[in-house]
């Protein structure tokens, strides 16, 4: 299965929840922190053969992403940023924020009430969590299953 997580406030903040321990890679390349967390999910994820897609809104460039989550061991398969999101789904004329089946992705993770809504106007699936939700990677991990 295809998984993407969106960034800004779902996997990245500063002020939201608690970060993983930065890696010697990570302050290396002054790559962002992460949601404490996102290592054992990812990881775990990755154990059940499921591929690990970013698709973030964001104009972070997607050699800047990969190397992020790679400076905490953990690679992701593919990103989907805003200068692809525009080039494959604006450019059909869809005026979504995100639209997952274009890149093939099975469900996506983020915190926006707004993004369930298309999903459900849209047809796609999605996991939505909060940023205060201390079992976020049990609630994720179950919904997951729930849809296999």
């Amino acid at each position: 299965m295809k998984i993407s997580f969106d960034l800004d406030d779902t996997i990245i903040s500063t002020t939201k929840f608690s970060l993983e321990k930065e890696s010697f890679w990570s302050k290396i390349i002054g790559a962002e922190r992460i949601r404490f967390g996102t290592i054992r999910l990812f990881k775990e994820l990755k154990a059940k053969n499921h591929k690990i897609y970013v698709y973030t809104t964001s104009y972070r460039s997607k050699i800047k992403i990969k190397l992020m989550f790679l400076s905490y061991g953990i690679p992701i398969d593919f990103v989907v940023n805003q200068q692809l999101h525009e080039r494959r789904v604006r450019k059909k004329g869809k005026n979504i924020s995100k639209f997952p089946p274009e890149f093939g992705i099975d469900i996506h993770i983020d915190d926006s009430l707004g993004v369930e809504m298309e999903g459900k106007k849209f047809g796609f699936k999605t996991i939505i969590i909060s940023t205060d939700d201390e079992n976020w990677i049990n609630n994720v991990l179950e919904k997951i299953e729930k849809t296999l």
